[in-house]
């Protein structure tokens, strides 16, 4: 699980200060335990199984519930055709999704038909962070399983975070992977689309995050239904 840094410390002292960052801060633990409640659901259910690796936005912290995040929402669009198993973690960087993510989904009974990844947020918030973050996320692409991977690119304009969209992209083009591709305006104005700590989606954020996984997790369930 990630660790508590610095950064979590601050945001004890923020949350003192803006009422908004304790409000959405507070989702963190019963969003966690309603997800591993759902998750022994989805693995006796039969259905094809869906793992989502990330951070608090795989989650869906600053929606109104948890089923306000962008998965169960792309999951209802989709007709709940996938069992989901959702393995993110609030404050997750692409080490623990390599480290603990990664491992606990190779561990599920059988290989899952779609696995998404939306994490890198929390890698680019201090320089310190952000070094060696695109080598971590090569090593990312390279355990993904080629096929039935959907690999959100980051919005974020450093050299870091282009850095890993170049991996992304490459990986795309030699069909290892398939991308949601979040730069540039693809997330739309960011009035109104956040919650109220200014910094996670809320509801409106999560549904257009949900309709740019959809059109790649379409192409993953379409492949796997040919195959």
């Amino acid at each position: 699980m990630p660790s508590r840094t610095w950064s979590g410390r601050l945001l004890d002292v923020a949350s003192a200060v803006v009422p908004g960052i304790g409000r959405v801060r507070a989702q963190k633990e019963p969003f966690a335990r309603a997800w591993t409640e759902a998750n022994r659901a989805a693995l006796g259910s039969g259905r094809p199984r869906w793992v989502a690796l990330g951070d608090s936005m795989t989650q869906g912290i600053g929606a109104d519930d948890v089923g306000g995040g962008w998965v169960p929402r792309l999951n209802a669009r989709l007709g709940e055709r996938f069992a989901v198993v959702n393995l993110s973690a609030s404050g997750a960087r692409i080490a623990d999704v390599l480290d603990d993510q990664l491992p606990r989904m190779l561990a599920l009974p059988s290989p899952p038909a779609l696995v998404t990844v939306l994490v890198g947020a929390n890698d680019m918030l201090t320089p310190a962070r952000r070094r060696g973050a695109p080598d971590r996320f090569a090593e990312l692409l390279d355990r993904l399983p080629a096929g039935r991977s959907v690999v959100a690119t980051l919005p974020q304009g450093n050299p870091e975070a282009r850095a890993v969209n170049e991996l992304v992209d490459t990986a795309a083009a030699r069909g290892d992977v398939r991308i949601a591709d979040l730069r540039g305006g693809a997330l739309g104005p960011l009035r109104g689309s956040l919650a109220d700590d200014w910094f996670h989606p809320n509801d409106v954020g999560y549904t257009r995050i949900a309709g740019l996984f959809e059109p790649p997790v379409r192409a993953v369930a379409g492949r796997g239904e040919r195959d």
